[in-house]
């Protein structure tokens, strides 16, 4: 019998947060038999079937138990920690978690800049998901995507080779075949693909105007939601940031934002870094001000040579009606030039 259960296109995103799976069960189910070998006799019965159906996390499995789904000679057991022995049988009904079911198309509106028969660059808004992940295991651009391209559905990801975090906004390239796909993600290794944001910061703007930051972010010891600039004690990568103050007042900044490297969170995490937390980004010591109640962060430009054809493609966004209204409210002035 065919599984029911997908796991959808293989991958993440480079530099992704990692996250615990969050399981939740759905109505349909394949029943699956099993058998206690020598090597399970004595453990526990979530720890065995972790070894038994090693396609599904031991948390998901304690789920299913909890939940009266799985079976041991014949009557339900509802204890994780119930002890198994050798040559006992049982059955387990499994069913498919959303993060299975997530690489669905899902029709939406999305703004394309451009688009040829190798990528397209899209004009993200706030508020919209790149990629499936726990608590959005739908409604992400990825489904758009699979919705708007039938071909996205043969590429991992479909076609996504960077994001932007869901509450950033701005333009992104995706790859609409599996050759410019490699090639893109070649070039964002190769710090081939420019990507300037422009943002607005807390507090007045001190020193050169130009300021090049180079720390390396890792996750935040003290709290896993977040990532922070680490030093040799802790695990991290190399991030680079170059950061040029455009405007500031005694209200605050607003500063155009080079990457260098492309790791979680960046830019908001090295200017929280250098004392300019981004207006609205609570997670990094921000705070909501000028009506804006995210991240003041917008991906204003991105230039790379196209992968197949070689040409010079630039393209740019101008930014949201959010952040242009809160620049004018603290009387700054952007100039995405």
């Amino acid at each position: 019998m065919p599984s029911i259960i997908s796991t959808g296109p293989s991958g993440t995103l480079p530099d992704a947060v990692d996250h615990d799976e969050a399981a939740e069960l759905s109505d349909a189910s394949e029943i699956r038999t099993f058998l206690i070998g020598e090597t399970q006799h004595g453990q526990r019965l979530d720890r065995a079937l972790a070894a038994l159906v090693p396609e599904f996390s031991r948390s998901y499995l304690q789920q299913l138990i909890d939940a009266g789904m799985v079976e041991v000679q014949g009557r339900p057991v509802t204890k994780p920690s119930v002890t198994v022995h050798a040559g006992e049988s049982g059955r387990i009904e499994l069913r498919p978690t959303p993060q299975s079911q997530a690489f669905r198309p899902e029709t939406m509106p999305i703004a394309v800049v451009h688009e040829d028969e190798h990528l397209r660059v899209i004009d993200k808004p706030a508020g919209l998901v790149v990629h499936p992940a726990p608590g959005n295991w739908s409604g992400t651009l990825l489904n758009g995507l699979l919705a708007l391209d039938p071909r996205a559905a043969l590429l991992p990801r479909a076609g996504i080779v960077h994001r932007l975090d869901r509450d950033t906004s701005g333009l992104m390239v995706v790859a609409r075949s599996r050759a410019a796909m490699d090639a893109l993600v070649a070039l964002i290794a190769a710090r081939e693909v420019t990507r300037q944001y422009i943002a607005m910061a807390h507090r007045t703007w001190q020193g050169a105007d130009t300021r090049h930051v180079d720390s390396p972010i890792g996750r935040d010891p003290r709290n896993r939601l977040r990532m922070a600039v680490v030093d040799l004690r802790h695990p991290g990568k190399p991030a680079r940031t170059l950061i040029e103050a455009l405007d500031s007042n005694e209200t605050g900044c607003a500063v155009r934002c080079t990457l260098e490297t492309g790791r979680t969170h960046q830019i908001r995490v090295h200017m929280a870094s250098i004392g300019h937390p981004l207006v609205g980004d609570a997670l990094y010591g921000g705070a909501e001000a000028a009506g804006l109640t995210r991240q003041a962060l917008h991906a204003f430009r991105l230039a790379f040579v196209h992968p197949v054809t070689g040409r010079d493609m630039q393209f740019q966004s101008q930014p949201p009606a959010d952040i242009v209204q809160g620049m004018s409210l603290w009387g700054l002035d952007y100039n995405c030039a």
